[in-house]
């Protein structure tokens, strides 16, 4: 078997040491390769997922605030000032008159409008919900 007698020494892409051995290798070694990719995954973007779990967090702390007693009404704006994003929500429950409210886990909302005034009803989910539609 023929060995090429001047290959190019590689550098590791981790750390930068010469690589022994294959000459396809980029990683010294397990830790090297592991903390490269890492690294690379931490520059990206964050992911859609990781967006979609920070905001739906962030509502429920929002609602879970504003909703000490199991239901109460909110100005809007005052949701929206801190962040709310209603678009952002992991469930639905419709009650006997048609009405829609959306979920962040146990927390729901409905949009309405008082005296000119957009405002959220909020209310905490209930054992009866389970059930109805």
């Amino acid at each position: 078997m023929n060995h090429p007698k001047s290959l190019k020494p590689t550098a590791c892409m981790a750390c930068g040491k010469i690589i022994e051995g294959r000459s396809d290798k980029k990683f010294c070694d397990q830790y090297c390769k592991s903390s490269y990719h890492y690294k690379v995954s931490k520059e990206d973007a964050p992911r859609f997922y990781n967006k979609v779990d920070n905001q739906l967090k962030h509502n429920r702390r929002i609602l879970k605030n504003y909703n000490k007693a199991g239901k109460a009404t909110v100005r809007a704006s005052v949701l929206l000032e801190q962040g709310f994003d209603p678009n952002f929500f992991t469930h639905y429950w419709k009650n006997h008159k048609g009405d829609v409210y959306l979920f962040v886990y146990e927390f729901g909302f409905l949009k309405r409008q008082e005296h000119g005034l957009a405002k959220y009803v909020l209310v905490q989910w209930q054992p009866y919900m389970e059930t109805s539609s």
